[in-house]
């Protein structure tokens, strides 16, 4: 589940706009903390999306490159777009329908970026790259765990079935595919990321 290149743009990126708790976060309220999760509650943004093909390195970067250069000015506006977080990958099973967000559809995947909430879908100036597409994603529920460590994928299946087992003693059930979200540029050292998996439940 690493970025490969992507990781090395997404550094510069962060780089210029400094450290993750300096730029814009998706919103959301916390409704309940249990057994080392919450339950927060989104609030619906816009996001700037573009399909992939599929779930590798060269493909993450592909699809990161398109939406990071519709932000930096290939728009109808020649607009600079603030760059927000988390980057987050998320596994989907339907096509094209999840801060940069990536899921998988049938025989691919969508990546994605939230959009600041200074803009709208009206405001926000129009990609001028086909493949790079506007949308607002509704307000909705996740089950979040907040864990530190590498972006390693044996580390986030771990930490995936801790949630999964959590929720399964609270009684959450999942309504679709978890979302793994990364808040830090990769040269931040491993203990001190702020990574999470969010999964949506009923509710929100």
């Amino acid at each position: 589940m690493m970025l490969g290149k992507v990781a090395i743009v997404l550094a510069l990126a962060l780089a210029l706009v400094g450290c993750s708790g300096s730029y814009e976060q998706p919103r959301y309220t916390a409704s309940q903390t249990s057994d080392g999760f919450e339950v927060r509650d989104y609030a619906s943004y816009v996001v700037a999306e573009t399909p992939i093909a599929g779930g590798t390195d060269e493909a993450s970067d592909d699809g990161f490159r398109r939406l990071f250069d519709y932000i930096s000015g290939q728009n109808t506006g020649a607009q600079e777009i603030s760059m927000t977080a988390p980057v987050t990958t998320a596994p989907q099973k339907i096509a094209m329908t999840a801060p940069v967000t990536q899921q998988k559809g049938e025989g691919g995947a969508v990546m994605r970026f939230m959009m600041p909430s200074s803009f709208t879908l009206d405001t926000l100036p129009k990609p001028t790259d086909p493949a790079v597409s506007l949308r607002t994603v509704p307000a909705e529920r996740f089950a979040v765990l907040r864990y530190s460590g590498s972006w390693s994928s044996g580390l986030y299946e771990e930490q995936l079935a801790t949630l999964r087992a959590a929720m399964a003693r609270a009684g959450l059930e999942a309504t679709g595919e978890p979302i793994w979200a990364r808040y830090d540029p990769p040269f931040t050292p491993w203990f001190l990321r702020r990574n999470e998996i969010m999964i949506p439940v009923a509710g929100g």
